[in-house]
Order: structure tokens, then sequence, then C-alpha cells
């Protein structure tokens, strides 16, 4: 731990970022009066996503959660990952793209495969074809260097996480919380917001075909730390349905629907099931979820379309979310030009940072819960500012 601290330490000095407070209690997650800020894989807009630095700062910076998506080695140890993928090749063999140095190390050269996940086919290298001690030999690379140039400073310098070591990282964060609300008289005068954790899990059909389900690992995991009921400072969240029904018969913590903004979840895609996400996000969709779910996640043209680059007229979707009992949380909110609407553009740089918090305020103004995000220390500086108004 203390050289991973130090390693934090120093990449924290590097970035020359800001940094806020918060801690861990059971409690029950606010409405749109106090908008979540998810921090969408860590603080991944400042330092390689998914990694225990990347979540590390995203809690200085005032996440209210951080989120990792979770994937499977093949000694059943769940990681954190944006895809079991951790390399993609071109057809050419080029890297197209990569969160890790697998494609760099000739020892695993005989691991590269093409497999098909969700219907796609993917030529690359895949989680569950290492073992946690062979991944952990791996280094985490940034994901997208071509529009965030400046984290690939950091590459190789972090490992690819477990779940558990995430968790753990939460639990430590919420004991510094709580002693320094106790030291600074705070403590038992009023309740200290815990940091939450976020989980997605990632390809559960996949997984559950290949004899590795991701739900007991998983629910194993939460109820270990304390993650049990449904004020529990948790979210589990998919973009599948059948995933999210078989976890509602075994924890009783919140779940969250993912919602996209094209398609249908794969597990309908197997099952028949001609409904589209479209469709779940209609009044009988939403009602449908929350038979199941506490929220849904959802695609911010879900809630407001863009109409030639720009934001359109807002839809009902927060309002029917909200009268089928559901909290809404959208994604996914990024400070870079190339990922907001032309509106907020700060130049034609599409790597350079534009009017995030123009964006963030136009969508809570729809009464939204909670958004993800991955620059968490503007986005937090744009929810405190609409919080005062």
């Amino acid at each position: 731990m203390k050289l991973l601290r130090s390693t934090l330490l120093a990449a924290v000095a590097a970035a020359s970022l800001a940094s806020t407070a918060c801690a861990h209690e059971a409690y029950h997650p606010p409405r749109a009066k106090e908008p979540l800020l998810i921090a969408h894989r860590g603080a991944s807009g400042y330092l390689p996503e998914h990694t225990l630095a990347a979540y590390w700062l995203a809690i200085e910076q005032g996440a209210d959660y951080v989120e990792p998506d979770l994937v499977l080695t093949k000694d059943g140890v769940l990681v954190a990952r944006h895809e079991n993928a951790i390399a993609i090749l071109n057809p050419d063999g080029s890297v197209r793209e990569a969160t890790t140095d697998v494609a760099d190390r000739p020892e695993f050269a005989s691991r590269k495969t093409t497999k098909s996940i969700d219907g796609v086919a993917i030529t690359g290298w895949f989680t569950e074809d290492f073992t946690l001690a062979e991944l952990k030999t791996l280094r985490a690379r940034e994901r997208i260097p071509q529009i965030r140039p400046a984290n690939s400073r950091f590459n190789d310098m972090f490992e690819v996480p477990t779940f558990e070591e995430v968790l753990q990282l939460v639990q430590q964060a919420n004991e510094r919380r709580r002693e320094e609300a106790s030291r600074d008289g705070r403590w038992g005068h009023r309740k200290v917001k815990p940091i939450g954790v976020y989980p997605e899990t990632k390809h559960p059909s996949y997984f559950a075909g290949i004899g590795q389900p991701l739900e007991e690992p998983l629910v194993r995991l939460l109820h270990k730390y304390g993650y049990r009921g449904p004020d529990a400072a948790v979210f589990i969240q998919s973009f599948e349905v059948g995933n999210l029904r078989k976890l509602k018969r075994m924890t009783r913590v919140p779940l969250v629907q993912l919602l996209s903004a094209t398609g249908q979840p794969y597990d309908f895609t197997l099952s028949g099931d001609k409904r589209s996400y479209a469709d779940l996000a209609k009044p009988a969709g939403l009602a449908e979820i929350s038979s199941y779910a506490q929220g849904i996640g959802a695609n911010t043209n879900l809630m407001i379309p863009l109409v030639a680059g720009r934001l359109g007229t807002p839809t009902t979707l927060v309002k029917d979310a909200h009268a089928a009992g559901l909290i809404v949380h959208g994604w996914t909110f990024r400070a870079e030009n190339s990922f907001l609407p032309n509106e907020f553009d700060s130049s034609d740089d599409p790597a350079a940072i534009g009017n995030l918090a123009g964006q963030i305020d136009a969508f809570l103004k729809l009464g939204m819960d909670g958004l993800f995000s991955d620059q968490s220390f503007l986005a937090r500086k744009a929810i405190d500012a609409y919080v005062k108004r």
C-alpha cells in the first residue's frame, strides 16, 4: 500500500489537480436536489481509466461514487477493465484500442485470438484467457491517447486492479473521512455521506456462456464488504435485463438498468425478444424496469436528442422514469470537444476542453438525479454551482 500511495501522490502531483472530500455510512441515495457525481471509470479524464490511481483521484475530486466495469480472469477473479478485450487489433494487425501493454508482451503473443463478443468478432487479447497472476504482470495504458495525450504519460505505471482492491480503496478512503470528521468534532452530530461504488457487469451473457457467471463473485464481494441492503452506497448496473433479474434474487442492493440510445439488450437478442432500449425507455418499459431495478442509467440522447450536433428538444424520459419510481443517472459527460454537443465546444480542436458545465446544467434542469463523468473535478464544480442556485 505504501508503494501505491507514493505512486498515486506522484501521479496527482504531476497532474496538478485539485481535490475535495467525502466518507462512508449507509444512506438513502439523494434525489435531484443533490445530484450524484459518478466517476466514470475513475477520474478517467486525467489518468488512465480503471486504475486505482484514477479511482483515488476521483474520490479526492469529490466524486460520490466510483464506477468500475467488471470482467473475469481465467481463475474467476473480478477485475476492472472497460472490456474483457484488453487490446484490440485492426485487420492489418495494428492496435485499434488497448487498455494494457499486452500487445507489446512477446510472452503472451500466443494468447491473441478472435472471439465473438455479443455478436461482434474481435481479434485481440481477453482477460478470461489470463490468470490473475499473469494479468498483474501487465500495465495499464490510456485507452484514447489521440483525445487524451496527456494521460499517456502515465502509461505502464499502474496495474490492472481487482474489484476487491477497488472496494478496499473505497473502504480506506471512507475510514479516513470518518477519522477526519471525528477530529473536526463533526462525528456524532451529522451523518457523513459515504463514497460509494457503482460496478457494471460487462457482457454477462457471454461470461455465463463460457461457464463464468459474473453475479456470484460480485454479490459475494459486495456482501463481504458490507454492501447488503437497499440503502447501501452501491448501485449494480447492466445493459442486460436477465442479469439484473438474477441479481435481484441474490441481493437487496440497488440495481440500475442501463439504456443505450440504440440497439437492444444482448440477452434480448439471444432470446428473440424484439424490444429495443428505446422501447424500455417508454412508460410501459419503465414500469417493467421498476419491478426489478431502482433506477435507469440513460444515454444523454434519450433525454435530449442531438439535432445536427446540437441539443434538441428534451424528451419526457426523466419525468416518466420518476413517475415509475425510478431514479435517473445520465451518461456520459465528458469535457473534450469531441464528446460535447456543438454549442459547448471551445474550438475546432477535438481534444480541447469545452464547456462541460453548460452541458451538465442543461441536463440537471430536467431533474436528472445524477451523472457519470470522466472529469470529476469539473463535474463537481458544475453540480455544486447548480445546487447553489
